[in-house]
Protein backbone atom coordinates (compact mmCIF):
# COMPACT_ATOMS: atom_id res chain seq x y z
CA UNK A 1 0.00 0.00 0.00
CA UNK A 2 1.30 3.59 -0.90
CA UNK A 3 2.30 5.93 1.24
CA UNK A 4 -0.49 8.15 -0.35
CA UNK A 5 -3.08 5.90 0.81
CA UNK A 6 -2.10 4.84 4.45
CA UNK A 7 -1.99 8.81 4.67
CA UNK A 8 -5.55 9.23 3.12
CA UNK A 9 -6.66 6.42 5.39
CA UNK A 10 -5.03 8.26 8.54
CA UNK A 11 -6.53 11.44 7.68
CA UNK A 12 -9.88 10.39 6.69
CA UNK A 13 -10.07 8.24 10.14
CA UNK A 14 -8.67 11.61 11.91
CA UNK A 15 -11.78 13.69 10.40
CA UNK A 16 -14.44 10.88 12.03
CA UNK A 17 -12.76 10.08 15.41
CA UNK A 18 -14.89 12.39 17.47
CA UNK A 19 -17.88 11.27 15.78
CA UNK A 20 -16.51 7.60 16.05
CA UNK A 21 -16.07 8.07 19.13
CA UNK A 22 -19.38 8.96 20.49
CA UNK A 23 -21.64 6.59 17.70
CA UNK A 24 -19.14 3.22 18.48
CA UNK A 25 -17.44 3.33 22.36
CA UNK A 26 -20.41 1.79 24.00
CA UNK A 27 -21.01 -0.82 20.85
CA UNK A 28 -20.10 -4.05 23.13
CA UNK A 29 -22.73 -3.50 25.50
CA UNK A 30 -24.83 -4.29 22.68
CA UNK A 31 -22.97 -7.39 21.12
CA UNK A 32 -23.20 -10.23 23.13
CA UNK A 33 -21.98 -12.50 20.56
CA UNK A 34 -19.21 -10.34 20.53
CA UNK A 35 -18.35 -10.29 24.09
CA UNK A 36 -18.60 -14.10 24.07
CA UNK A 37 -15.81 -14.15 21.49
CA UNK A 38 -13.13 -11.64 23.29
CA UNK A 39 -14.11 -13.83 26.93
CA UNK A 40 -12.80 -16.56 25.12
CA UNK A 41 -9.47 -15.03 23.75
CA UNK A 42 -8.61 -13.35 26.37
CA UNK A 43 -9.14 -16.51 28.56
CA UNK A 44 -6.66 -18.07 26.36
CA UNK A 45 -3.93 -15.36 26.55
CA UNK A 46 -4.29 -14.55 30.19
CA UNK A 47 -0.86 -14.07 32.04
CA UNK A 48 0.52 -15.04 29.01
CA UNK A 49 2.09 -11.10 28.21
CA UNK A 50 1.01 -8.86 26.32
CA UNK A 51 -1.67 -7.99 23.89
CA UNK A 52 -2.14 -5.34 21.30
CA UNK A 53 -5.58 -4.45 20.11
CA UNK A 54 -4.88 -2.99 16.64
CA UNK A 55 -6.52 -1.10 14.89
CA UNK A 56 -7.90 0.40 17.97
CA UNK A 57 -10.04 3.18 17.43
CA UNK A 58 -11.25 4.88 20.92
CA UNK A 59 -10.58 1.45 22.67
CA UNK A 60 -13.61 -0.36 23.25
CA UNK A 61 -12.10 -3.28 22.57
CA UNK A 62 -8.97 -2.99 24.38
CA UNK A 63 -10.80 -1.50 27.48
CA UNK A 64 -13.15 -4.83 27.57
CA UNK A 65 -9.99 -6.99 27.20
CA UNK A 66 -8.11 -4.94 29.81
CA UNK A 67 -11.51 -5.55 32.38
CA UNK A 68 -11.64 -9.12 31.60
CA UNK A 69 -7.82 -9.10 32.98
CA UNK A 70 -5.96 -9.04 30.33
CA UNK A 71 -2.21 -6.96 29.74
CA UNK A 72 -3.31 -5.00 26.93
CA UNK A 73 -2.21 -1.46 24.59
CA UNK A 74 -3.88 -0.24 21.60
CA UNK A 75 -2.94 0.81 18.51
CA UNK A 76 -4.18 2.60 15.46
CA UNK A 77 -3.33 4.96 12.32
CA UNK A 78 -4.78 7.70 13.26
CA UNK A 79 -3.79 10.55 15.99
CA UNK A 80 -7.20 11.46 16.73
CA UNK A 81 -8.61 8.24 17.36
CA UNK A 82 -5.67 7.66 19.22
CA UNK A 83 -6.33 10.58 21.47
CA UNK A 84 -9.79 9.90 22.15
CA UNK A 85 -8.96 6.09 23.13
CA UNK A 86 -6.74 8.10 25.89
CA UNK A 87 -9.12 10.50 26.85
CA UNK A 88 -11.88 7.58 27.53
CA UNK A 89 -9.37 5.08 28.69
CA UNK A 90 -6.84 7.25 30.70
CA UNK A 91 -5.30 3.89 32.68
CA UNK A 92 -4.60 1.59 28.98
CA UNK A 93 -1.89 2.70 26.60
CA UNK A 94 -2.31 3.54 23.30
CA UNK A 95 0.15 4.05 20.60
CA UNK A 96 0.51 5.75 17.12
CA UNK A 97 0.87 2.88 14.70
CA UNK A 98 0.95 0.76 10.98
CA UNK A 99 -0.13 -2.71 11.04
CA UNK A 100 2.09 -2.90 7.71
CA UNK A 101 5.17 -1.49 9.36
CA UNK A 102 4.35 -2.58 13.45
CA UNK A 103 6.95 -0.73 16.09
CA UNK A 104 7.34 -3.89 18.04
CA UNK A 105 10.13 -6.39 18.84
CA UNK A 106 10.00 -10.04 17.01
CA UNK A 107 7.31 -12.54 19.18
CA UNK A 108 7.02 -9.73 21.80
CA UNK A 109 3.11 -10.70 22.07
CA UNK A 110 0.97 -13.07 23.71
CA UNK A 111 -1.72 -12.07 21.18
CA UNK A 112 -4.05 -9.26 18.95
CA UNK A 113 -7.00 -8.47 18.27
CA UNK A 114 -8.25 -6.84 15.14
CA UNK A 115 -10.96 -6.11 15.09
CA UNK A 116 -12.18 -4.66 11.63
CA UNK A 117 -8.64 -3.30 11.49
CA UNK A 118 -8.06 -4.76 7.79
CA UNK A 119 -11.31 -3.04 6.19
CA UNK A 120 -9.39 -0.50 4.36
CA UNK A 121 -6.31 -2.53 3.28
CA UNK A 122 -6.30 -3.78 -0.17
CA UNK A 123 -5.81 -7.47 -1.08
CA UNK A 124 -2.50 -7.08 -2.44
CA UNK A 125 -1.23 -5.27 1.40
CA UNK A 126 -3.11 -8.31 3.14
CA UNK A 127 -0.18 -10.33 3.24
CA UNK A 128 1.83 -7.87 4.62
CA UNK A 129 -0.32 -7.25 7.35
CA UNK A 130 -0.55 -10.80 8.43
CA UNK A 131 3.34 -11.41 8.56
CA UNK A 132 3.67 -8.34 10.45
CA UNK A 133 1.28 -10.00 12.95
CA UNK A 134 3.08 -13.42 12.75
CA UNK A 135 6.39 -11.28 13.17
CA UNK A 136 5.66 -10.13 16.67
CA UNK A 137 3.61 -13.30 18.28
CA UNK A 138 4.74 -15.18 20.76
CA UNK A 139 5.21 -18.83 19.34
CA UNK A 140 1.64 -19.99 20.86
CA UNK A 141 0.54 -16.52 20.17
CA UNK A 142 -3.57 -16.46 19.09
CA UNK A 143 -4.75 -14.01 16.65
CA UNK A 144 -8.14 -12.96 17.07
CA UNK A 145 -9.07 -11.45 13.33
CA UNK A 146 -12.72 -9.72 12.45
CA UNK A 147 -14.10 -8.41 9.14
CA UNK A 148 -17.13 -8.06 7.14
CA UNK A 149 -18.26 -10.98 4.28
CA UNK A 150 -18.55 -10.41 0.84
CA UNK A 151 -16.84 -9.56 -2.19
CA UNK A 152 -17.86 -5.46 -2.35
CA UNK A 153 -15.43 -2.13 -2.35
CA UNK A 154 -18.02 0.27 -0.37
CA UNK A 155 -17.09 3.69 -1.34
CA UNK A 156 -19.19 5.53 1.50
CA UNK A 157 -18.89 9.44 0.49
CA UNK A 158 -19.69 10.43 4.25
CA UNK A 159 -19.98 8.91 7.65
CA UNK A 160 -21.82 10.77 10.31
CA UNK A 161 -22.28 13.90 8.30
CA UNK A 162 -18.40 13.60 7.90
CA UNK A 163 -16.67 13.69 3.65
CA UNK A 164 -14.67 10.70 3.08
CA UNK A 165 -12.45 9.56 0.46
CA UNK A 166 -11.60 5.90 1.83
CA UNK A 167 -12.71 2.49 0.64
CA UNK A 168 -14.11 -0.34 2.97
CA UNK A 169 -13.59 -4.02 1.59
CA UNK A 170 -15.54 -6.74 2.44
CA UNK A 171 -13.95 -10.46 2.05
CA UNK A 172 -14.41 -14.08 2.29
CA UNK A 173 -13.09 -16.46 5.20
CA UNK A 174 -12.02 -19.08 2.73
CA UNK A 175 -9.22 -16.10 1.12
CA UNK A 176 -8.37 -14.97 4.55
CA UNK A 177 -8.20 -18.24 5.80
CA UNK A 178 -5.88 -19.42 3.08
CA UNK A 179 -3.27 -16.00 3.82
CA UNK A 180 -2.98 -16.80 7.18
CA UNK A 181 -1.83 -20.29 6.40
CA UNK A 182 0.25 -19.00 4.02
CA UNK A 183 1.56 -16.44 6.87
CA UNK A 184 2.42 -19.42 8.95
CA UNK A 185 -0.65 -19.76 11.30
CA UNK A 186 -2.37 -22.53 12.20
CA UNK A 187 -6.71 -21.77 12.03
CA UNK A 188 -8.26 -22.64 15.18
CA UNK A 189 -11.59 -21.77 14.42
CA UNK A 190 -13.89 -19.53 12.09
CA UNK A 191 -17.03 -17.99 13.05
CA UNK A 192 -19.75 -16.19 11.25
CA UNK A 193 -23.02 -14.70 12.08
CA UNK A 194 -25.70 -12.13 11.26
CA UNK A 195 -25.70 -8.31 11.77
CA UNK A 196 -27.12 -6.90 14.80
CA UNK A 197 -30.20 -4.36 14.57
CA UNK A 198 -29.55 -1.60 11.69
CA UNK A 199 -29.53 0.77 14.84
CA UNK A 200 -26.76 -1.31 16.36
CA UNK A 201 -24.20 -1.87 13.10
CA UNK A 202 -23.43 -1.54 9.62
CA UNK A 203 -25.98 -4.63 7.92
CA UNK A 204 -22.95 -7.44 6.71
CA UNK A 205 -22.28 -10.27 8.28
CA UNK A 206 -19.21 -10.63 10.22
CA UNK A 207 -16.57 -13.23 10.04
CA UNK A 208 -14.03 -13.90 13.54
CA UNK A 209 -11.21 -16.18 12.78
CA UNK A 210 -9.07 -17.59 15.61
CA UNK A 211 -5.61 -18.19 14.24
CA UNK A 212 -2.32 -19.19 16.20
CA UNK A 213 1.04 -18.82 15.98
CA UNK A 214 3.38 -22.20 15.08
CA UNK A 215 5.20 -23.27 18.09
CA UNK A 216 5.29 -23.55 22.20
CA UNK A 217 2.32 -22.11 24.17
CA UNK A 218 2.76 -18.30 24.95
Amino acid sequence: MTQNRIENIRNNYDRIADDYAHKLFDELDHKPFDCELLKRFAASVKDCGAVCDIGCGPGQVARFLRDAGGEVFGLDLSPRMIAQARRLNPEIEFREGNMLALDLEDASLAGITAFYAIVNVPADSLPLAFSEMYRVLHPGGLLLLSFHIGDDVIRPEELWGNRITMKFYTLQPQRIERLLANAGFTIEDIVERDPYAPEIEYQSRRAYIFARKSGASA
